[in-house]
């Protein structure tokens, strides 16, 4: 590892620190050196607070004129939350910028590059360009596509089940595995799921065993079936509340949840009359949502497979053996194991009793 490549590390390492905290903007680090000492450091810490370039020169414990700026991220050069961090490394007069990875941004991407170079600022890009577009993959998704980032994430039994054949699924994974489906919810815009999940787990879809925040609650009802006691209507204050239907506003139904305070979107219907999964998506993209989380249903998970709408899929396999029941993907109509969806194993690990398997689509 060379000396670059070393502080840009440290930048990757201190951009993580935001997750969470940041979308729909991207995780950035910073790193100031001047003479071989960093004196310099910082990262985004919030959305709408200063850029990582910005802290790392507020905090930096000597001048910064001539010192060499290492960040994840290419700085921005136009007016949004905040002021130009491009303008700001050219007044404290940096002499020169190492960036990880080209912003994706249009308001951006290699303008910040250009106008750094042209104010006499020497330039380096591409520095662990992998690790740090990883490290923002569903930034990169959502402005390089326009779609939401989407993780489908399911827990079953080791022979492929998501609950009994009289529906019940409370609970296949162990406390830990629910614990860490808490941590997913909170790296995630909005959390989606079906209105079948809704009648039968009747889940609050909220961050409670892990710190965070609450994602927007995206639920799919077709035909506007939610009962008046489900969790997410009777706790409409703990997260913003989403439902996504075919039906309109002159529908009976339509102005009963709406006054529970929930939030009724009409989305087209497909062609077997249900929510168009991949309008909804692109309206959900168009309010700014970047990432959304899918837990299910069965219905809903395969179809958001056979619409390839997910580039991500997380699945949490318990030691356990039930037999009949329901299966985790429905029929995707693949006959020919040539079109087999396949993917990549990005990690496997052990929570508590059961086996978590982290991939993506290919």
């Amino acid at each position: 590892m060379n000396k670059d490549e070393y502080y840009m590390q440290l930048a990757l390492k201190f951009a993580r620190k935001g997750k969470g905290h940041v979308s729909p903007n991207p995780l950035v680090g910073a790193v100031i050196v001047k003479n071989g000492r960093i004196i310099g450091q910082g990262y985004h810490q919030r959305y709408g607070g200063n850029h990582a370039e910005v802290n790392a020169i507020i905090h930096a414990s000597a001048n910064v004129a001539g010192a060499t700026l290492y960040v994840t991220l290419e700085p921005c050069c136009h007016e949004g939350k905040t002021p130009p961090c491009a303008d700001n490394i050219v007044k404290n007069k940096l002499g020169k910028v190492v960036i990880g990875s080209i912003d994706s941004n249009p308001l951006v991407s290699c303008r910040g590059m250009n106008y750094l170079q042209s104010q006499g600022i020497q330039v380096i890009i591409g520095v662990l360009e992998n690790e740090c577009r990883k490290l923002n993959e569903i930034f990169f998704h959502y402005m390089e596509t326009g779609m939401p980032f989407v993780t489908v994430k399911y827990a079953q039994t080791l022979d492929g089940r998501i609950a009994t054949a009289n529906g019940q699924s409370q609970w296949i994974s162990s406390e830990a595995a629910r614990k860490f489906a808490h941590q997913l919810r909170a790296g995630h815009d909005a959390v989606l799921v079906g209105m079948g999940t809704v009648i039968q787990d009747n889940p609050e879809l909220t961050v409670r065993h892990v710190r965070g925040r609450n994602p927007l609650r995206v639920i799919v009802d077709s035909g506007l079936r939610i009962p008046p006691q489900a969790k997410i209507l009777q706790n409409i204050s703990a997260a913003k509340t989403l439902i996504a239907t075919v039906k309109t506003s002159d529908d009976a139904r339509y102005k009963r949840i709406e006054a529970t305070g929930a939030e009724i979107i009409t989305v087209k219907k497909d062609k077997q009359g249900h929510v168009d999964l991949k309008k909804l998506l692109k309206m959900l993209a168009a309010r700014g949502i970047s990432s959304i989380l899918v837990e299910g249903g069965a219905q809903i998970i395969t179809a958001v497979l056979k619409n390839n709408l997910a580039t991500r899929l997380v699945t949490i396999i318990a030691p356990k053996i039930i037999g009949r029941g329901i299966e985790a993907v429905g029929d995707l109509q693949i006959s020919n194991l040539t079109y087999a969806k396949k993917l990549s194993f990005q990690k496997i690990k052990r929570i508590g009793p059961d086996i978590m398997i982290d991939s993506r689509l290919i």
